[in-house]
């Protein structure tokens, strides 16, 4: 076979694979991730002003009140499997909150239960969300160094 051949070949292989794959339907995608996305959002704002006006929590306490509540409810809908179902509809609109966080913490923990405490659920519980910690400590860190040595 000589290099056109084979780059002919390779055309008619991509159009091939290409014919099985249905179309992507970005628009659609789009507007599912901002509707489920910015519904988690409101969510979210209902929480943090339902425990300002009730429980007269502000600043730190009522950040802190607020994201634990939500990764509360990311765990509990992903027990519970709605999580999961919301996701595959929505694509990044419910990966992209904090509640998706969540979701990428309690779904391998879940699979892996069986295995045992220790080599099941501890082990595997970070296998999603592990890297991410990792990596947004290090650039935090990074980024907190530059600072401090700009002196901001």
């Amino acid at each position: 076979m000589t290099g056109k051949d084979n780059e002919n070949y390779n055309k008619e292989y991509i159009e091939y694979v290409k014919s099985f794959d249905p179309p992507t339907q970005h628009f659609k995608n789009c507007f599912r991730a901002f509707i489920v996305g910015g519904l988690i959002c409101c969510v979210g704002q209902f929480i943090r002003l339902f425990l300002e006006n009730v429980f007269s929590l502000s600043g730190d306490e009522l950040a802190g009140a607020t994201s634990m509540l939500l990764i509360f409810l990311g765990c509990f809908l992903t027990g519970l499997g709605v999580y999961d179902r919301v996701g595959r509809n929505a694509g990044a609109g419910s990966i992209v909150p904090i509640t998706g966080f969540a979701n990428s913490v309690a779904s391998p923990a879940m699979e892996f239960k069986t295995e045992g405490f220790i080599y099941g659920l501890a082990a595997k519980m970070f296998i999603v969300a592990g890297p991410i910690i990792v990596y947004g400590v290090l650039s935090g860190s990074l980024v907190g160094v530059i600072y401090w040595l700009l002196g901001l």
